[in-house]
């Protein structure tokens, strides 16, 4: 008996278009959230850029190997380290394994 299941990764529903340092909207680097079941997640697709999690008291700095992940409803921002290309996308169900499934 195969008791092997095969999930699909969730596809986003929107992704915004490429961000650079000069055309990041001012409403994402002032602090803002997703809406309720809404994921986000940023993608850098070259440079840095530090991801602010205000309610948390980090933030983190992502590339293009580390990825940002907005939670619904999480306060948020961006600030460009110099030149970077990025873009945000929308999911309505978590994009990433859980740290529970991540345990087992």
């Amino acid at each position: 008996m195969n008791t092997t299941t095969t999930t699909t990764p969730p596809v986003p529903y929107n992704t915004t278009q490429l961000f650079t340092e000069t055309t990041v909207p001012n409403a994402l680097l002032s602090e803002h959230a997703t809406k309720a079941g809404v994921w986000g997640v940023i993608r850098v697709d070259s440079g840095r850029l530090e991801f602010h999690l205000p309610t948390e008291g980090r933030a983190e700095i992502l590339t293009s190997d580390n990825p940002g992940l907005i939670e619904p409803e999480q306060t948020h921002s961006v600030t460009p380290l110099g030149k970077v290309a990025f873009r945000v996308e929308f999911y309505r169900q978590p994009p990433f394994p859980t740290s529970d499934a991540d345990q087992n």
